[in-house]
């Protein structure tokens, strides 16, 4: 006697729904045609995405960087707010690349679930089309994993890449800097993509005390405004003034991102109170019970991206910035570095 013969397995019987995926890429394609720009040969569909140099640059260089979102996505599960992230995905990566003084030229993404919810998955690439179109970046292709059994149902994790293009002759690498320069701060949009595991204990230990607003915003809208995006704006300055360096204050603060562009042997002295507290990190640090020094090396405390320039430069540099739609304070000078910390805010 035989044996019934087994129900046939389809990939779907097995959790990977095709017909999702082809779903999702119809919705994605009108979103990354917004984002094109010269130098697109190829994007979204074929094995691989094509690119040419603009042949206005003489000595191209490239410059290449890839981050994620971190824990803030947690809170977008639990709060069921996905429209952002893919901005914070975008900016991690092209504000990177920006402090090399590189223009952002293009950007792929990687999507990664469980199970696909096409409906949450656009919301989140809608965001990283958003955040390449704001930052003059073409979204040019990416990669949605489904994978059954690796992720919680209604999670998923993110990446991003992103290739920029500078001239030789303009790579940023802080060399230049010396003691005199002045300290420029642009102020962030809030926590931006860091600190998050810190935010999401504030947040549990504040339990139902939660404030119903922060800085103008419904308090879940204040922490999960998206990263800032740089890069517009600061291209414009690095085209008309002698900027030295940027940095981009991302995890480790104000402390440990502004040594990673001063030479050796100098050192950033920030003024404390040159720069206003949101009410979002002032709530932050009381209820974490933590000194201005921790917070100044977990969060962007305010200041999303730093900008060093000699200080004859400076107001012209900030009032150009304002213009662009920066907040811009001026908030250290650079100086000689003796036994002290590379960054000393008092």
């Amino acid at each position: 006697m035989t044996s019934a013969t087994p129900a046939p397995l389809s990939y779907k019987d097995a959790g990977v729904d095709i017909d999702a995926g082809d779903a999702l890429v119809d919705r994605i394609k009108p979103l990354a045609k917004r984002t094109m720009r010269e130098g697109v040969l190829a994007g979204i569909g074929g094995f691989g995405a094509l690119f040419e140099v603009p042949k206005r640059y003489k000595e191209p260089v490239l410059v290449s960087g890839t981050d994620g979102v971190g824990t803030k996505l947690k809170l977008a599960f639990e709060w069921n707010m996905h429209d952002t992230v893919g901005i914070d995905l975008v900016g991690m990566s092209v504000n990177d690349v920006l402090v090399q003084g590189a223009e952002p030229l293009f950007f792929l993404d990687y999507f990664a679930c469980g199970k696909l919810d096409v409906e949450t998955a656009a919301a989140v690439v809608g965001g990283i089309a958003r955040g390449c179109e704001f930052s003059g970046c073409a979204l040019i292709g990416g990669e949605t994993a489904e994978m059954p059994g690796m992720y919680p149902a209604g999670e998923y994790d993110l990446a991003g890449f992103c290739v920029g293009a500078v001239e030789k002759s303009k790579i940023l690498s802080g060399a230049d800097v010396k003691p005199g320069d002045v300290v420029l701060g642009l102020a962030s949009n809030g926590v931006h993509s860091n600190g998050f595991s810190l935010v999401r204990k504030v947040i549990e230990r504040a339990g139902a005390d939660l404030p119903a607003a922060l800085d103008g915003k419904p308090f879940r809208e204040a922490v999960m405004a998206p990263t800032r995006l740089y890069v517009k704006p600061v291209l414009a300055a690095l085209a008309a003034h002698p900027i030295k360096a940027l940095a981009h204050i991302t995890g480790g603060g104000l402390l440990e991102n502004i040594p990673r562009v001063l030479p050796e042997g100098t050192a950033a002295h920030l003024k404390k109170g040159s720069w206003p507290q949101t009410e979002l990190f002032a709530w932050l640090q009381k209820v974490a019970g933590i000194d201005d020094i921790e917070m100044n090396r977990t969060f962007n405390n305010g200041i999303g991206m730093v900008v060093v320039i000699a200080a004859e430069q400076a107001a012209a540099c900030a009032a150009a910035l304002r213009e662009a739609g920066e907040t811009v304070h001026q908030i250290g000078v650079i100086a000689a570095r003796g036994e002290g910390a590379a960054v000393v805010v008092g």
